[in-house]
């Protein structure tokens, strides 16, 4: 199944009588259970392919259809309804409240959502169990290391059980070795079937994904899998 679907893509930002195209005409498949890194420098446009990906971001020009669903014209808020059971998010920094605990952190999405309490509680320490956090659930972000903190920010995305697991620089705040953990935990989600697109300039992190997308100056330079891949090893910490 084809999750995300991009056709022709383009992205115009206009700024008095100046224009900048940052997209140009932009066309990718990704597939279920693929996990795949999006490359390029500063200002090749991954951040803004990114973006869009996620619908933080309207392209100028051409369609995208995220799960079989197009939704390139809908609304603001059917935008926001889609994100929400879409797509799960995961930032260089963890954007943790902190003065919730561990598991009122996970459970953040799903109270937007409407899920229930009984059954928000249920799903936020089931995918703690499977970050490996179950025992910190009590936990303030401020007595966790950089690692159980992008764990639980990876809890979080997973609560509203998403086909996309999107992570932006997820390791720009970690060390090697905790990065190789986080690394490890994204290709076990993807060993099991999700959908992991990894946006980052570090060729050791894109080195982890079965598939590299390499933009530059707003278009796809090279696509194509990693038979290099890396498997990440070590436990959680």
């Amino acid at each position: 199944m084809t999750v995300v679907a991009l056709e022709g893509i383009r992205k115009v930002y206009k700024s008095g009588a100046l224009e900048f195209e940052a997209l140009k005409g932009i066309s990718l498949e990704i597939r279920q259970g693929e996990m795949v890194a999006l490359m390029g420098p500063s200002g090749s446009g991954k951040t803004t392919l990114m973006q869009i990906i996620g619908l933080l971001d309207r392209p100028t020009q051409g369609t995208y259809h995220l799960a079989g669903q197009d939704v390139t014209t809908l609304s603001e808020n059917q935008r926001a309804e889609v994100r929400n059971q879409e797509i799960g998010f995961v930032f260089q920094a963890f954007h943790l409240l902190p003065r919730l605990n561990v598991l009122e952190n996970v459970e953040v999405p799903m109270i937007y959502a409407g899920v229930p309490a009984e059954e928000r509680r249920q799903r936020a320490m089931e995918v703690l169990q499977k970050v490996g956090l179950g025992d910190k659930w009590r936990n303030l972000p401020s007595q966790l290391s950089g690692g159980q903190k992008q764990r639980v920010a990876v809890a979080r995305a997973l609560s509203m059980r998403p086909s996309i697991l999107l992570a932006d620089e997820p390791t720009g705040n970690l060390d090697s070795k905790t990065a190789a953990e986080v690394m490890r935990l994204f290709q076990e989600l993807n060993d099991e079937g999700t959908c992991v697109i990894v946006v980052t300039h570090e060729h050791d992190i894109a080195d982890y994904c079965g598939r590299i997308v390499r933009i530059r100056d707003g278009q796809i330079e090279a696509d194509g899998p990693n038979p290099g891949r890396k498997r990440a090893v070590g436990g959680l910490a």
